[in-house]
């Protein structure tokens, strides 16, 4: 059985306002971080992806290739990506995070870690589960339709 409209609605307006409380829960333990939270999330999302093509983690964070540009170049700068020649393609560059990117993100998520244990200090273990079953089915929904789309736009212009 489908979603009622009403239901779905009200799931757009929890998710946006999870997001922006989670940036706000976030942010007090980022105070500490060499990078701008955006920058985490390229490099974090470098990490679990592995190594690739610019082109190929822009569709994978579903995001402009001339924002990832300067980002990654950002990143680079401060030593957290490394680009090495593309073998398959001598006029393209592969990325991959660095050691010290890696040590970064490490920092970073024991930060957020240690917050988010404090905000939840009142919830027990079957809640945590719960709720981080129902983020990961959303997150998986979301991430699937977005790269379905972003696929389906690329074929229709190339």
């Amino acid at each position: 059985m489908a979603v009622r409209t009403d239901t779905a609605a009200s799931l757009v307006e929890e998710v946006f306002r999870f997001g922006r409380a989670l940036r706000v829960a976030v942010a007090r333990s980022d105070d500490r971080l060499e990078l701008a939270p955006a920058l985490v999330g390229v490099l974090g999302t470098l990490a679990t992806h592995g190594e690739c093509r610019q082109s190929e983690l822009a569709v994978v964070m579903c995001t402009s290739q001339s924002v990832l540009s300067r980002q990654l170049a950002e990143l680079t700068d401060a030593g957290h990506v490394v680009r090495t020649p593309d073998p398959a393609d001598g006029r393209a560059t592969r990325v991959r995070v660095s050691d010290q990117g890696i040590a970064c993100l490490e920092r970073i998520k024991a930060q957020r870690v240690q917050r988010l244990s404090e905000l939840l200090a009142d919830w027990d273990e079957d809640d945590a589960h719960a709720a981080l079953e129902s983020i990961t089915r959303l997150t998986t929904t979301f991430t699937v339709d977005a790269q379905s789309r972003h696929s389906g736009s690329r074929v229709l212009a190339g």
